[in-house]
């Protein structure tokens, strides 16, 4: 059982300006990297961690940081018990964009599982590795922060290595903690030196982070230097630092448009709201819909750039906000680099905003890109998104190009060909006829799944998988048809 705080901030603030006892549905899944290897009993990972019963003192540290939990929103997590998962059996291979596994529950505990559900990038890449290369995997791959990483990595290996590589893939692996932190403090002191103060940057590796360990060394390191907020709000109180974040995409995607939602947030909690511009599109939808919002009620505010030419963005925003006669603070995230935060400097100077209203967060900065293990969450861009809400289908769009950050809405499912000719993988929709020749392979429980590795091992599929790793995927009928639907009540 977790620990309530064991999650990212925003996953509070959101709740107490949503929804908290609506049923919703999130996915997990990886939008790259092609077929990736299921080593545990995905269901079984994912309850042991779902129901986070506050415990002594929870609620009075979340009423003294703002998020303290409402009454529907502690109610949520003691029905949480009711949950539905599915999931990719143990021993198959799921593709790019597939769903790992579906949470369906009340809101707040679906959505608050999401930071501890997607930690599992780094056992499934590793055990992918395994099944295909064995003890040839790069040996980097074995190189941990901490003990607790180790344990992750060795469970894997006595998992998935056959019994030729178990003995010289664990020999391979190597912790070092210390080196860790050095490489975390270097990383930093590169920020610092650029914005000058230390309290301008952020922290939001909560996601980026193999495990909990991982995460309070880096945070840790980062305290030393003088950044002091967080997303991760259990570490936050651990060590002394404060928990940050107000709003995702999910709370976008649960009141269906930015207007709404921005004025949810705004009106239903108290602290500072920062908007989330880029759901549906930034220009022609986020920075109106706060700018009207800032209107109508004078408040001080934040504003999020996430995907897409944030250069561009910014200085539209800029120029917008002040004709209206509001100065939002400015907060950049989203694979920041000390690179890029010298250009957002540099543009912050051109405009004439003051520092403090300029600020930066970091996940992957801090947390994996300074470690010389290459399997991070980015690696396979690993998601954990809204798909329908109280049974309506929800999507995130974003302004990248191609199908960069879209989701999948829904109750999706993963089908596979198991005979005959075509694709081997459709994202289908839960209840939709299953194509002649094709298994769903997520499935509720265990129950069915002895059946479908029978099936899959009785056609071959992994050595399908294996010969041609990159195959093409489609959407079923009834998949295409919710993204229309949504795309033209966009």
């Amino acid at each position: 059982m977790s620990n309530l705080l064991r999650t990212d901030g925003y996953k509070f603030s959101m709740a107490q300006a949503g929804f908290p006892l609506r049923r919703e549905t999130f996915y997990l899944s990886f939008r790259k990297g092609g077929w990736q290897y299921i080593p545990f009993d995905l269901d079984k990972e994912l309850r042991q961690w779902l129901l986070p019963i506050p415990e002594d003192g929870d609620q009075s540290y979340l009423d003294s940081v703002g998020y303290g939990l409402t009454g529907a929103m502690d109610n949520s997590v003691r029905m949480a018990h009711g949950c539905h998962i599915r999931s990719a059996p143990a021993g198959t291979w799921v593709y790019q964009r597939e769903p790992i596994a579906t949470i369906d529950t009340s809101s707040f505990p679906a959505s608050w599982l999401e930071p501890i559900a997607l930690r599992l990038f780094f056992a499934i890449q590793l055990s992918t590795e395994i099944k295909l290369r064995g003890a040839e995997i790069d040996p980097r791959m074995l190189h941990c922060t901490c003990e607790e990483q180790a344990g992750i990595a060795r469970r894997v290996i006595e998992a998935v290595a056959g019994n030729g590589h178990t003995k010289a893939l664990l020999d391979m692996i190597v912790v070092d903690e210390d080196a860790y932190r050095a490489a975390v403090t270097e990383q930093a002191k590169k920020l610092i030196h650029i914005v000058g103060d230390p309290t301008r940057l952020f922290e939001v590796g909560m996601r980026a982070a193999t495990c909990e360990s991982q995460h309070k060394i880096a945070l840790e390191a980062l305290r030393e230097l003088g950044i002091r907020d967080t997303s991760n709000v259990e570490l936050a109180r651990e060590i002394g630092m404060h928990p940050v974040g107000t709003m995702g995409h999910e709370h976008v995607q649960r009141w269906g448009n930015d207007l709404d939602a921005y004025r949810a947030m705004r009106d239903m909690r108290v602290g500072t709201p920062s908007y989330l511009l880029d759901t549906f599109d930034t220009i022609t939808s986020g920075v109106p819909a706060a700018i009207r919002v800032g209107k109508e009620i004078p408040h001080t505010f934040a504003i999020r750039y996430d995907s897409g030419d944030k250069y561009g963005q910014y200085i539209y925003s800029h120029g917008e906000f002040k004709r209206h006669g509001l100065e939002p603070i400015h907060i950049l995230e989203d694979g920041l680099t000390d690179t890029m935060t010298a250009k957002f400097e540099q543009l912050r100077e051109f405009t004439g905003l003051s520092p403090e209203k300029q600020v930066y967060g970091y996940g992957g900065f801090f947390v994996s890109k300074c470690w010389d293990n290459p399997l991070t969450r980015d690696r396979v861009a690993a998601v954990y998104k809204l798909t329908q809400t109280s049974g309506e289908p929800r999507m995130k769009w974003g302004n990248e190009e191609g199908l960069g950050k879209i989701s999948v809405p829904g109750n999706p499912v993963a089908w596979r060909r198991v005979r005959g000719n075509g694709p081997l993988s459709i994202i289908g929709q839960v209840g939709e006829e299953i194509p002649e020749d094709h298994i769903c392979v997520t499935t509720y429980g265990t129950d069915g799944d002895k059946k479908i590795l029978d099936q899959l091992r009785l056609c071959n599929v992994d050595g399908a998988i294996v010969d041609k790793p990159d195959q093409p995927y489609l959407l079923s009928p009834q998949t295409q048809a919710l993204i229309a639907s949504i795309e033209r009540n966009k």
